[in-house]
């Protein structure tokens, strides 16, 4: 068969990577990937999914949110090892599937980081409020300034900060399940014992709605799918910065390969910790306080005395950056925004769409009056339907891919890095994932309408169809045949431009279990 011509728009050189700095190392790329899911998702929401679902809902829907998520995680990666672009699956899609399916991947990731961004500084706004009371402006403002000089600064300082501030996560998930399990044993000031007897009674699932019977238990964990969402929101983020990684067709796999099972781990033992320390039943776990006091670790540490615990949560929820910027930048590279989006300085920084992402953050002020608890469930409903479609669309550019490599007759032991039980592990997730889309305002229809609702959980899918179809019209797009993907061209720019070979470990290196 001959080789497909690369056409217009679909050429991949190393001019985009001459432009931008490729200050983030292996360790870099993986610890942001890791501790991107770790924030507000975890240490203050996780109490009301266990309200709703239960010990056991909540652990089931973690796990099985986890496991889906990894077959999106590797089949981004996949794709990044061989076109490893700034910008991730907008690129890909480019090239591989639609323009049309790119530019309503793309500015519909701005509308997210959008929404997000301002949720996010609200809420660090209001966990301040913890330790000191003033005008939550005067911190939207601090906040703000902070983002901006770190998404401005040298990419190898933004990856050193990211680098500080996940260790920081991950010392405190240890710390603090290292804290439940002296307190479950009775190693706290008051010696209680408190073992597994939360499973027993209340029990392990909750009747969700009231709904009695199997039915009401199936729903609390079909509930806990949310919350989950909205807390691996991201993780794929890791091949955002392709473009400004060193040695990515490695780099990019390997922490794909290794932040799957770290993430699910993290997630699933903390929240069983969890599960041993509060009883589902407990009223101030429903309650949203929009501080670290409705953290189901701080609950039980205050139970057992241990009231330090509230301020050291406080500080490392606070670690917060966006990646937003990266993607304005693909936008711009494949001509979806303006031209001068792509501008980056003598240092190598997306200076302008680090500026446009920035403005996000005036919306802030604007929720200044609004309570924390509504925006709060808002952004998690919204950010969890976003996340549904973007992984969807991941495993549609991904399964093109597939099929069009096996179309060319190109054996997948050229790729760079191919990933096992595929194209099964995409169809898993792809179809798991629809199905949780359709369903995810379901409460809306049994327990009595709900406007907010319904739009939280569907507003996302009519903005991706009105870009989709909207470009699709202006533009007389058409969807790229699979024969037609210059799949060989790729592969020869992977072969002739090959990455050095990793420098061998030694000493207390050979040890590292996080990014090593």
């Amino acid at each position: 068969m001959p080789t497909p011509e690369p056409v217009s728009g679909q050429v991949f050189d190393l001019h985009e990577r001459e432009l931008l700095r490729q200050g983030l190392k292996q360790r870099h790329i993986q610890m942001i990937a890791l501790a991107g899911t770790i924030g507000t998702g975890l240490f203050l929401s996780s109490g009301q999914v266990i309200s709703q679902s239960g010990p056991a809902g909540a652990i089931i829907g973690y796990s099985v949110i986890g496991l889906l998520v990894s077959g999106v995680l590797v089949s981004i990666a996949e794709l990044s090892a061989l076109l490893p672009l700034s910008g991730g699956i907008i690129r890909h899609a480019e090239r591989i599937v639609d323009p049309a399916l790119s530019f309503a991947q793309g500015w519909n990731t701005v509308y997210a980081y959008f929404i997000s961004i301002p949720g996010e500084i609200v809420a660090a706004t209001v966990l301040v409020q913890f330790w000191i009371s003033v005008n939550s402006a005067i911190w939207i403002t601090v906040f703000g300034g902070v983002l901006i000089l770190c998404n401005l600064s040298l990419i190898r300082i933004y990856g050193e900060l990211e680098f500080s501030f996940a260790i920081l996560k991950i010392m405190l998930i240890v710390g603090l399940n290292l804290m439940a399990l002296v307190l479950v044993c009775g190693g706290g000031p008051t010696g209680e014992v408190y073992g597994v007897r939360f499973w027993r009674n209340p029990g392990p699932f909750t009747q969700y709605l009231n709904i009695p019977g199997a039915l009401g238990q199936f729903l609390g964990v079909w509930r806990a799918f949310t919350p989950a969402v909205y807390s691996y929101a991201s993780v794929e983020n890791v091949t955002l910065l392709a473009g400004e990684t060193q040695n990515p067709r490695k780099n990019i796999p390997r922490a794909a390969k290794r932040i799957v099972w770290r993430v699910i781990i993290f997630y699933v033992i903390t929240i069983f910790m969890i599960t041993l320390l509060v009883p589902s039943n407990d009223p101030n776990l429903l309650k949203s306080t929009g501080t670290a006091a409705q953290s189901p670790f701080v609950l039980a540490a205050d139970r057992a005395g241990v009231a330090v615990v509230p301020s050291i949560i406080n500080f490392v929820v606070l670690t917060i950056l966006m990646g937003g910027s990266r993607v304005l930048l693909g936008l711009s590279q494949e001509k979806h925004a303006p031209a001068f989006v792509s501008k980056v300085n003598r240092l190598g920084v997306p200076y302008v769409s680090v500026a446009m992402m920035s403005l996000s953050i005036c919306l802030g002020y604007l929720t200044v009056s609004s309570g924390a608890a509504t925006v709060f469930t808002w952004l998690q409903n919204l950010i969890a339907a976003f996340n549904y479609i973007a992984w969807m669309i991941i495993c549609i550019v991904y399964l093109r891919f597939y099929y069009a490599m096996k179309k060319q007759g190109i054996s997948r032991d050229e790729l760079p890095w191919k990933v096992p039980l595929q194209p099964y592990a995409a169809w898993t997730s792809f179809s798991c994932f629809f199905i949780l889309l359709l369903t995810g305002g379901f409460t809306t229809f049994i327990d009595g309408w709900s406007t907010q609702i319904f739009l939280s959980a569907y507003l996302d899918i009519a903005i991706v169809l009105v870009l989709y179809l909207g470009y699709k019209v202006w533009k007389k797009t058409k969807l790229i045949p699979l024969d037609e993907v210059p799949l060989r061209y790729y592969l020869d720019q992977a072969h002739r431009n090959p990455e050095p070979p990793d420098a061998k470990k030694s000493g207390w290196g050979r040890l590292n279990i996080l990014w090593g």
